[in-house]
C-alpha cells in the first residue's frame, strides 16, 4: 500500500512539477490527513535524478505546508473562535479560559508553533489553537515557515539521499524523526530555563 503511493506520488509529482508539490503539501497541512512523508521525500528522490531542483522542492514543499497552516488558523478565527465565544460552556470552555489561550499564545505562540510544526500528529492541527487564540499573523507565518522549513528540508534530502531504496529511506526518516522529537524536547527545556531566568521573560 505504502509502495503505490509513493509511487503515485512520484508520478503526480512528475507530471504537476511545483505546484503538484504545494497542492499536495497545502492539504498535508490543511484538512486531509495526506503524510508529508510521500509527497516531499519522492520529490527529492526526483531532484537527485535531475529531474527537479532540491532548492525549488524545499521551497514549494514550505510553501505549501505554510499555506495550509494559514487556512487552518483562518478556520479557527473565522468559524472556531465565534463558535466557542457561544457555546463554549457546553464544552467546558469558558470565555476565561479563552482568555488564558489568548495570553498563552502571546507569549509563547512561537515557540508552540515552531515545536508544534516538528512534530508528528501535531504539526497539522497546531495551527488550530492559534487561530483560535488569534495569535499574531505575521508571528505565526514566520514561525510556521521556519519549522515547516526545517521538516521539508529533512524530507527532501533524505528522499535526495535515500529514495532509490524506499526500505532504507524510511528507516532512515523513522530515525531522524525520533531525533527531531529529542530536539524538540531540548528545545523546550532551554526555552523553559530561560523564562525562569530573572528578568528572562520572552515576548
Amino acid at each position: 500500500m505504502f509502495h503505490q503511493l509513493v509511487t503515485w506520488t512520484v508520478e503526480t509529482v512528475g507530471q504537476w512539477g511545483y505546484p503538484g508539490i504545494v497542492t499536495l503539501m497545502f492539504l498535508e497541512s490543511s484538512f486531509f490527513p495526506f503524510p508529508s512523508e510521500v509527497v516531499v521525500a519522492p520529490a527529492g528522490y526526483l531532484a537527485f535524478q535531475g529531474e527537479m531542483s532540491l532548492g525549488l522542492v524545499i521551497l514549494s514543499g514550505t510553501a505549501g505546508s505554510l499555506l495550509g497552516a494559514c487556512f487552518n488558523y483562518w478556520l479557527a478565527v473565522k468559524w472556531g473562535r465565534p463558535f466557542f465565544e457561544r457555546h463554549g460552556r457546553y464544552f467546558l470552555l469558558s470565555q476565561k479560559s479563552l482568555d488564558r489561550a489568548d495570553r498563552f499564545f502571546q507569549r509563547h505562540g512561537h515557540i508552540s508553533t515552531l515545536v508544534g510544526r516538528l512534530l508528528p500528529g501535531i504539526r497539522q492541527y497546531i495551527s488550530l489553537p492559534a487561530g483560535l487564540a488569534r495569535m499574531n499573523l505575521g508571528q505565526f507565518s514566520l514561525f510556521t515557515a521556519l519549522g515547516a522549513g526545517i521538516w521539508v528540508t529533512v524530507l527532501a534530502v533524505a528522499g535526495y539521499l535515500f529514495g532509490k531504496n524506499q526500505e532504507m529511506m524510511m528507516t532512515r526518516l523513522h530515525g531522524i524523526g525520533l531525533a527531531v522529537i529529542a530536539l524538540c524536547l531540548v528545545m523546550i527545556i532551554v526555552y523553559l530555563w530561560f523564562q525562569r531566568r530573572p528578568n528572562g521573560q520572552t515576548s
